[in-house]
């Protein structure tokens, strides 16, 4: 049986569980400055943006440095976020994600530097390094395509790999039918495919 507790005038499961976009009536609330609710906020889902952050970062603290970044974000832009299109949480996510593919490029920019560098210095190539910066080139190629998508398929994407999200959990995040959300998967990742031209 699940158990309502009111904090600060939004009913919260006991068990910790999210209710279903109170992220949402909270972002309402930041909008107007109230410093409460952003604290209740980033109680509520500083660990699941944390955990996206770090699943795109892997180096925990930078993590924690982009974390801050994306929750002064949200204290700012709180005001664009626009209840009947889209999920709370979801907003904050896609802030979080943009904000980790950021930092990403920025460091690969640094280590695209330094891998020409050491090439220049080396008399011979190594194929480890030159992997790795085909991998980050591939990354880049993936986020690229993935902002060609429309809104819903890129959602469910993001929600997917990047956040860690069930398809049943994604479908009560947005308040969408499992079907909807299978569909909006395997559509975008068929256009995933085709916008990177992959072809098997």
């Amino acid at each position: 049986m699940l158990v309502l507790m009111v904090i600060d005038g939004i009913d919260v499961p006991e068990d910790g569980a999210e209710p279903v976009d109170h992220v949402g009536e909270l972002l309402q609330r930041v909008a107007g400055g109230d410093e409460t609710a952003f604290a209740r906020l980033y109680d509520l889902i500083s660990p699941r943006v944390f955990g996206l952050i770090l699943r795109v970062l892997v180096n925990r603290a930078q993590s924690e440095e982009v974390l801050q970044e994306v929750f002064l974000e949200v204290w700012q832009s709180a005001s664009r976020f626009t209840p009947n299109r889209g999920q709370g949480r979801s907003w904050v996510l896609t802030i979080a994600h943009r904000r980790a593919v950021d930092r990403v490029r920025s460091a690969q920019a640094s280590t695209d530097r330094d891998v020409r560098a050491g090439f220049r210095d080396l008399d011979v190539a190594h194929d480890g390094v030159a992997e790795q910066v085909e991998l980050r080139i591939e990354g880049e190629k993936v986020t690229a395509a993935l902002t060609a998508l429309p809104d819903v398929q890129r959602e469910a994407l993001t929600l997917a790999y990047f956040g860690g999200y069930s398809q049943s959990e994604i479908a009560a995040l947005v308040g969408a039918p499992l079907g909807t959300i299978k569909t909006r998967m395997r559509d975008g990742l068929s256009r995933l495919r085709a916008e990177m031209g992959v072809t098997a």
